[in-house]
């Protein structure tokens, strides 16, 4: 590994030091109050996050005209849905839909730093920031699926795609065969935050 791309073992305690250092320096300072990083977080771990790209995802599944609109259009369509507040909002900017399917793979990354659709994601998870997984989803695709446990056969095409504070990107990935039976709420347990981004597809339980 290039060592630029090199890190120390103990990085997210590291970090999560520097962050706490960071939080108690701005409360000192009175700039932030004690609960305002806590409310962001609960923001978007209760209000703002991947079980709503799973109702999208879902309603794509079970409404092939609904999935369209979502290509074409993806904040119109979204907001079709009754879901919270603020889904076009704060790291929800210009979000757009790939759809995967049969011979199409979509694979969704930042390379400039970590532009990532909250709103239907979730937090970004620590990897997707990493130097070395941006530069090689980029340059070797295939090759970081298949690590990721997800081996993509040579014919099917697998598509980069490059968010950015212009457009943030996520996937809608295919429906898993033998789930025709299943509810909504059982087909949104399926849409994991990994099968939005690429790196993993929707299974059936």
């Amino acid at each position: 590994m290039d060592d630029r791309f090199k890190y120390r073992g103990d990085r997210e305690a590291y970090s999560a030091a520097r962050v706490r250092a960071l939080e108690a320096l701005l409360i000192k300072k009175g700039i932030i109050t004690d609960k305002s990083v806590n409310t962001v977080l609960d923001f978007f771990e209760t209000k703002m996050g991947p079980f709503n790209g799973a109702k999208i995802v879902v309603r794509a599944w079970l409404d092939p005209t609904f999935k369209d609109r979502l290509v074409a259009d993806t904040p119109k369509a979204i907001a079709e849905l009754d879901l919270p507040d603020g889904m076009a909002g704060a790291e929800g900017e210009h979000m757009r839909a790939v759809a995967n399917a049969p011979g199409i793979h979509n694979l969704i990354i930042c390379t400039l730093c970590s532009c990532y659709p909250w709103p239907v994601l979730g937090l970004p998870p620590y990897w997707y920031k990493d130097p070395t997984f941006r530069s090689r989803a980029a340059r070797e695709p295939r090759a970081v699926l298949a690590e990721f446990g997800l081996p993509i056969s040579e014919d099917i095409e697998v598509k980069v795609w490059d968010s950015s504070a212009q457009i943030r990107w996520f996937v809608i990935p295919e429906r898993p065969e033998g789930t025709e039976g299943l509810s909504e709420s059982e087909l949104e347990a399926l849409v994991t935050p990994e099968a939005m981004m690429g790196v993993a597809v929707a299974k059936a339980a």
